[in-house]
């Protein structure tokens, strides 16, 4: 679920039932998510960092990697960035988001997939990233539709 489906999917659907100042954030979010895969991917072919699996034969891996190297962690990176651009233009979503995010995150290490490290260093590059791109451009939340409030408020009951 961390490999974009759910963030993207949430994109979209904001996108779509928000209007255009959401279509105009859900950019923002897009692009910004676009520039953290050009990042990450330039760190991942430069620094060439092994994955925990492949270094440590007792280290089983759980799932196939997306790619040969894993510092930094992409997935991780993106749950952060993701999510705090989320709360930024959406702060209903809060309550889902930072558990999914987190639980990504822990994910990585457990999966065998990335080194603690390289999770933290993913999670920092996100939230930089985020922060950065809010600050730069500075956006107002946008209004959720109410039923998508309401289906959120449900679920955490």
């Amino acid at each position: 679920m961390g490999d974009g489906v759910i963030w993207y999917g949430l994109l979209s659907i904001l996108a779509l039932l928000g209007g255009l100042p959401a279509a105009k954030a859900m950019l923002h979010v897009g692009l910004t998510a676009l520039l953290g895969v050009v990042i990450y991917g330039f760190l991942k072919n430069r620094l060439v960092r092994q994955r925990p699996f492949i270094s440590h034969g007792e280290i089983i891996c759980r799932i196939a990697p997306l790619d040969q190297y894993s510092f930094p962690s992409g997935h991780t990176l993106h749950a952060v960035l993701f999510t705090i651009m989320f709360i930024h233009y959406a702060p209903a979503l809060a309550a889902v988001l930072v558990p999914f995010a987190i639980l990504v995150a822990l994910s990585r290490v457990v999966l065998g997939l990335h080194y603690p490290s390289d999770v933290l260093v993913g999670a920092v590059l996100g939230g930089m990233l985020a922060y950065g791109s809010l600050w730069l451009l500075p956006m107002p939340a946008v209004s959720l539709p109410a039923d998508i409030v309401e289906w959120q408020s449900g679920w955490m009951l």
